[in-house]
């Protein structure tokens, strides 16, 4: 029997590079969701890799720029499946579009990518709802976000023809309100409830928050 092993093939460069950019992406986004921004030091990121200080530095020009990737990297997809969900919501519900329809499009989509997405997705939410607060965080929210949310408000605003912009801009303001917490999986409610509820049991998010949000829609104009 031959003991020749077979090799391996080399990767390239640019391999290497992409493999340690998101090495360094997502020890950053662990701490970062965590700690902050300001929590955070680059050579706690390069203690979590495994790697030099100098190395993170010859990828990401200081904590600012890496933080502003670490957003970067998953905004794009949160932000384009929801914007796809609610276009399809839209063709589906024709002239007659519901607050929980609409809801329904913009959470559940993003409920399923965090839960579905496994760890690094979880860390990216906690990451969203830690900084989301925060001026660097809401920046980035204002940057990332805006074109979804505001698609989002269109739709409600059709649904709700009679209600006044004022009370439908500060009805998604609670509505992000209870996301951001939902996101964050601090583990309160676990507490609470005595183990009844789970922070990261987002499935059953997903069932009760579209409607339960809907209804604090339509209390507004009673």
């Amino acid at each position: 029997m031959s003991n020749t092993k077979t090799k391996q093939p080399r990767r390239s460069k640019a391999e290497q590079r992409a493999d340690s950019i998101e090495q360094i992406l997502d020890a950053a986004e662990y701490l970062f969701s965590r700690n902050g921004l300001h929590g955070v030091t680059l050579r706690d990121v390069a203690k979590r890799v495994g790697i030099h200080t100098t190395l993170v530095h010859y990828y990401f020009e200081d904590k600012q720029h890496l933080f502003e990737a670490v957003f970067a990297r998953r905004a794009g997809v949160t932000s384009d499946g929801r914007m796809e969900a609610l276009s399809k919501y839209e063709e589906v519900a024709g002239d007659n579009p519901t607050v929980e329809g609409a809801l329904h499009a913009f959470l559940d989509t993003d409920l399923d990518l965090y839960y579905e997405g496994g760890e690094h997705w979880m860390n990216y939410a906690a990451f969203c709802a830690r900084v989301s607060n925060t001026p660097e965080g809401a920046e980035l929210m204002d940057k990332h976000f805006d074109p979804v949310v505001l698609k989002l408000v269109s739709i409600l605003k059709r649904a709700l023809p009679d209600y006044s912009e004022e009370d439908i801009f500060w009805g998604y303001h609670f509505v992000t309100g209870s996301l951001m917490n939902t996101l964050a999986c601090t583990g309160r409610i676990d507490r609470l409830s005595g183990g009844v509820c789970k922070a990261e049991d987002f499935p059953a998010v997903k069932k009760r928050m579209a409607k339960f949000m809907a209804a604090g829609f339509l209390a507004l104009g009673s």
